[in-house]
């Protein structure tokens, strides 16, 4: 861990305080939120109780005014703690972040004080089941009724989507003008004719809420919109930056931790009358293992150290994206390689990294779509 980024003495008392919480309040219990497919409310209410929802946010709406370090550090602590699963930095640093940037006064007033308190549990709405990469294809329309929006369509894969109370939906409320026809919206869960679908069946990932979300001639307030109309394809650039890296943060965590796995079990583990570690195929391939992991997190911190100092990292966070979406995945197959059968039984931590990690290479832009965007930057048009 860079000392240039958690070197403090406040760092490391948050993150105590944090490992602890995971520790006493979500460890114990994740297999069992797992079969439920859900985290209970009291858990957001006693993580805002001790300020780890939205630190980042001012006083004024009841955060407690931190660097983005401090999101990096509940990110990285519930990874270890096996709590992949509970979607607080999606709540925290991509959902919220769209409200306190582009909200009207009174939005923030009604919404961001119970976004810190886990009153209010937020998603963000983009993915459709004809439109995932592509968002300018998006079909949800919005219409301008009086003093009204009223709301047709429907959305898929919606992290916190079965438990949220309040919804960052894209919509197109001009389609004839493409990503430029976007705009955004905020849906609260007792919006007439907003409806749930059921809880998605998923690989991994068991105890996190992907929903389906449906809108039959839903109706909110005009003043629930983002920032101004037919912007918010332009909003969404803006924050994708700080969403990618976010996923980038779940690679790193992961990696580290299967590897920490891998090196456990090849340690203990006899063959042959020692143990598989000290076999050289075994050890070479940690020894590769352990390189990638290192690179990974000399990587990570180098993005995160821009992307708190304000810089443009858009191309580099792609690029991040796709390596540590992909490094991860290698690492975790790794893994179970090394466990054998036993990686393969669910009573085996890697087992559940493995399954978990999958996704991570479609979150937030697949691995094919970073290439795009960076072959893009390269002065390429593929």
């Amino acid at each position: 861990m860079s000392e240039s980024i958690y070197g403090t003495e406040e760092h490391q008392i948050f993150r105590d305080s944090f490992r602890k919480f995971v520790a006493r309040e979500i460890t114990p219990h994740v297999a069992e939120w797992e079969e439920q497919r859900g985290v209970p409310r009291s858990v957001w209410l006693k993580m805002g109780e001790q300020g780890f929802l939205c630190p980042w946010l001012p006083e004024e709406y009841g955060g407690l005014g931190l660097g983005f370090e401090y999101s990096v550090i509940i990110n990285e602590e519930l990874l270890r703690g096996n709590a992949f699963g509970v979607e607080v930095p999606l709540h925290s640093d991509v959902a919220t972040p769209y409200i306190y940037s582009f909200a009207s006064p009174e939005m923030k007033e009604k919404w961001l004080p119970k976004c810190t308190t886990g009153e209010v549990i937020t998603a963000i709405g983009l993915t459709e089941p004809n439109a995932g990469s592509d968002l300018a294809a998006i079909r949800t329309r919005a219409v301008k009724d009086g003093d009204s929006y009223v709301i047709n369509g429907q959305k898929t894969f919606i992290t916190n989507g079965y438990f949220a109370d309040l919804i960052v939906l894209a919509v197109k409320t001009d389609p004839s003008a493409g990503h430029r026809g976007i705009s955004l919206i905020l849906v609260d869960k007792d919006a007439p004719g907003f409806h749930r679908g059921r809880k998605l069946e998923k690989m991994g990932y068991h105890m996190q809420d992907t929903a389906e979300l449906f809108f039959e001639d839903c109706r909110v307030p005009a003043g629930n919109l983002l920032g101004e109309e037919g912007a918010g394809f332009k909003y969404m650039m803006q924050k994708l930056q700080q969403e990618r890296l976010e996923v980038c943060i779940k690679c790193q965590g992961l990696a580290e931790e299967a590897l920490k796995e891998a090196l456990n079990y090849a340690k203990t583990r006899e063959a042959f009358g020692k143990t598989i570690g000290n076999f050289q195929f075994s050890a070479f391939r940690l020894a590769d293992m352990a390189t990638e992991v290192e690179l990974g997190r000399t990587y990570l911190n180098s993005l995160i150290k821009a992307h708190i100092a304000g810089e443009n990292i858009v191309q580099r966070v792609s690029m991040g994206k796709y390596w540590l979406g992909e490094m991860v995945n290698r690492i975790a197959y790794q893994a179970v390689q090394l466990h054998g059968g036993y990686g393969y039984m669910e009573e085996y931590r890697v087992c559940k990294i493995y399954r978990d990690v999958r996704c991570l290479s479609i979150f937030a832009g697949t691995s094919e779509i970073m290439k795009l965007i960076i072959s893009r930057s390269l002065g390429l048009n593929p």
